[in-house]
């Protein structure tokens, strides 16, 4: 259970006091040395997180902030031993990797302690690709993320996605995807039988986001402790307008959340409208996450995000000679290639303009 703090103020912490490695999404640490905590022994504990902290209002930004502030990259990663090889630590020193529970199930023996901030995604995307559903109850799932946080270390995760279901056509009807990757569809879990016409997009995605917005309660329900976001879902404007209201009648008031990730925006990227998407939310105060944004949508919208997660850069790293004295054949699982990417990208599309 996370204990609150009482409400008094909660400093930053100076460099002499903090030994924090990352910091929760509302700028404060989770420094041993908060003034409100005194359950700590040497290591950070759930009592020190933030009294801003994921599930309550972060502190206000200045007026006309929103905007001058560049969205952080976190670097996707299918190589989840980046998050603990020690090997790797100053390479990758002040980047949040971005890893899927797809990959972190595959593990039996213990994870080792991370050494990087992390953001679990709950590999929806596979799930609904492969199966047309979820194959896990929510009560799995959290079994799964409460082992990973316990092992990795809960003080280093920013937040953990949901069990969204994405309203992707593709995703929704089936069929074949880029490079023949087939798509079961998800009209067993709609309800719509074999034989029967299939419900138009509307009414789809009507179910896909009422799915999302009843799993994101029943997560937070049954483990308030685990940092879940809220996550918007949808096709056009008018169905992510639909879905932030869904998430109002259940109480939850999204400007309030410190993020809220906004989904199904992967295959869009080159679109206006993803960008006009993102910016209807910003502008309401609303502090996006964009999943799977590549360079395109970077350079498109991502004055509206607060974050942004990819992976783009392996598929570049495959179709690229190797880097100099690199014996692999492609450089699709370096972390050399990985981390030059991110420093690029980030230089060309989320520097503050001069």
């Amino acid at each position: 259970m996370v204990t609150r703090h009482r409400e008094t103020a909660i400093p930053q912490a100076g460099p002499a006091l903090c030994r924090c490695t990352a910091s929760y999404l509302c700028g404060h640490c989770a420094c041993v040395q908060c003034p409100a905590c005194q359950q700590c022994s040497g290591d950070s504990c759930d009592a020190c997180r933030c009294r801003y902290g994921l599930g309550q209002a972060p502190p206000p930004e200045p007026e006309g902030s929103r905007f001058e502030r560049p969205a952080e990259l976190y670097l996707g990663t299918h190589m989840t031993n980046w998050l603990w090889e020690h090997d790797l630590e100053a390479l990758l020193r002040g980047v949040t990797l971005f890893v899927s529970r797809v990959r972190l199930s595959k593990r039996v023996s213990r994870f080792p302690r991370a050494r990087h901030p992390y953001c679990i995604d709950s590999g929806g995307f596979t799930e609904l690709q492969r199966h047309g559903r979820w194959t896990l109850t929510p009560a799995q799932y959290i079994e799964e993320v409460r082992r990973y946080l316990s092992e990795l270390g809960a003080d280093l995760c920013r937040w953990v996605a949901p069990q969204d279901w994405m309203c992707e056509e593709l995703v929704i009807y089936g069929g074949a995807g880029r490079r023949g990757v087939l798509f079961h569809g998800t009209q067993e879990a709609r309800g719509v039988g074999s034989s029967s016409l299939d419900q138009d997009l509307t009414a789809a995605v009507r179910i896909h986001q009422r799915l999302t917005v009843d799993n994101v309660l029943e997560l937070r329900s049954l483990a308030p402790d685990i940092p879940f976001i809220c996550v918007l879902q949808g096709s056009r404007l008018e169905d992510y307008v639909h879905c932030e209201r869904l998430y109002a009648e259940a109480g939850i008031d999204l400007t309030a959340e410190p993020v809220v990730g906004i989904g199904s925006v992967c295959r869009r990227q080159g679109t206006t409208e993803i960008a006009e998407i993102a910016r209807h939310f910003a502008a309401k105060g609303i502090r996006l996450h964009g999943f799977g944004v590549k360079t395109l949508g970077l350079a498109s919208y991502a004055d509206a995000l607060v974050s942004a997660d990819s992976m783009a850069w392996s598929e570049d790293g495959r179709y690229s000679a190797a880097l100099p004295g690199h014996t692999h054949r492609s450089c699709a699982n370096c972390p050399d290639w990985a981390i030059r990417w991110h420093r690029r990208i980030v230089q060309q599309h989320l520097s503050p303009a001069v």
